[in-house]
């Protein structure tokens, strides 16, 4: 049995108050206070630190059904799991250098995720922002970060840039900055078509400074199999498929108990749940959620296994995300269209879950580089053609 830290009276509280936040383009204050008390911040945290130490599978689990009642929460908090997921899998192969995001996480903190820039599609790989040297080991870092979820409420932001300027040629810095260090500010830019609630605004970086016990990583450029980056990628990608999939079968949910509910004249007054078509509909969406599921759990699995799954992990990982946000798009439309007019009013669950599944269509990996990555994984790299000396 996956060990639960969300209660089925804390989900549907949180849920009440979704549509709230949606409406007036609020962040959830209530959900996170609720969230702290109940111990879900520290549920990922090893229980050597202090938390409840629940696996990555048991994490996806857990956040698949919040995303039920509160996609957006869901959604925000997913960024605060992404780095204790990454720590706590450095820990766990004896690499201490996160160890810190693990004490801070248990004594209170909050992770931001400041990662993604504006016309960046490096991603992990490459940075616009600056990294400079303070000359005691640490840096202050330089830039614009997008979509940082958790805005008004994150005490911790990880991040990179770049140090152009060492000996050693161009470096990726990670590293942790504090909210209340100084160099940071934040715009209040986030007014979208969904996940409102996650207040993912615009984060500017002005001289926010990581001392040297709190930068992670400096490495090239590039691809890279640090396991740093990949505990990144691996987090992220994973949890991230299951806040869609939560979405998705939620809508499944409401559109069920809605078409049990409506009557159709056409019929003598049988419920919309006889009409084959109807019928049909909600069984595709369901069959194409139902391959999603073990998906995200046997990934989850290898990963806290340290299974070797060679030049394949980061293309698995990036379809997995793909599959799972294409589905969930498809599903909740199916949903949608089975419930007829109602659900086109902004009162609606499903109006609401639809505009929210919107979003995975903008996170990385975006579908281009994932069909990139797996035509190198099967055909290698596009060769020069014509060869030279020909043409």
């Amino acid at each position: 049995m996956s060990r639960q830290i969300l209660s089925e009276d804390l989900l549907e509280r949180i849920r009440a108050r979704a549509a709230h936040y949606d409406e007036t383009n609020g962040f959830f204050d209530e959900d996170l206070a609720e969230l702290r008390d109940a111990g879900y911040l520290t549920a990922f945290v090893p229980e050597a630190f202090g938390g409840a130490g629940l696996t990555l599978a048991e994490m996806a689990a857990e956040q698949m059904r919040l995303a039920g009642a509160a996609p957006a929460t869901a959604l925000a908090v997913n960024m605060h799991h992404v780095w204790v997921g990454v720590a706590r899998g450095l820990n766990a192969r004896g690499d201490s250098s996160a160890d810190f995001v693990l004490t801070e996480a248990a004594a209170g903190e909050i992770f931001g995720f400041g990662v993604s820039e504006p016309g960046n599609d490096l991603v992990l790989f490459g940075s616009q922002s600056q990294a400079r040297p303070d000359g005691e080991g640490g840096y202050t870092f330089h830039g614009t970060k997008i979509f940082t979820s958790l805005s008004p409420a994150w005490t911790r932001l990880g991040t990179f840039g770049a140090d152009t300027a060492g000996p050693d040629g161009p470096r990726n810095v990670w590293g942790f900055v504090r909210r209340d260090g100084g160099g940071v500010s934040v715009k209040d830019d986030w007014d979208v078509m969904g996940m409102r609630a996650s207040q993912s605004c615009t984060t500017v970086l002005d001289g926010a400074h990581a001392p040297a016990d709190r930068i992670v990583r400096r490495i090239p450029p590039g691809p890279t199999t640090d396991p740093f980056v990949f505990g990144i990628f691996a987090n992220f990608e994973i949890l991230l498929a299951a806040v869609y999939t939560g979405i998705a079968r939620r809508a499944i949910d409401v559109a069920v108990a809605g078409v049990r509910r409506r009557t159709s004249l056409k019929n003598g007054g049988a419920p919309y749940s006889n009409d084959p078509d109807i019928r049909w509909r909600l069984a595709d969406a369901a069959i194409q959620l139902d391959g999603v599921l073990p998906q995200i759990e046997v990934l989850a699995r290898d990963v806290d296994a340290g299974a070797d799954r060679g030049t394949l992990w980061m293309p698995q990982l990036s379809a997995l995300k793909s599959r799972a946000t294409e589905v969930a798009l498809d599903v909740v439309t199916k949903t949608v269209r089975a419930s007829g007019g109602s659900s086109y009013s902004n009162g609606h669950e499903l109006s609401r879950l639809y505009r929210d599944v919107l979003a995975g269509l903008f996170h990385p990996s975006d579908d281009e580089s994932v069909h990139g990555a797996w035509a190198n994984a099967l055909l290698g790299p596009v060769v020069p053609w014509p060869p030279e000396g020909e043409g």
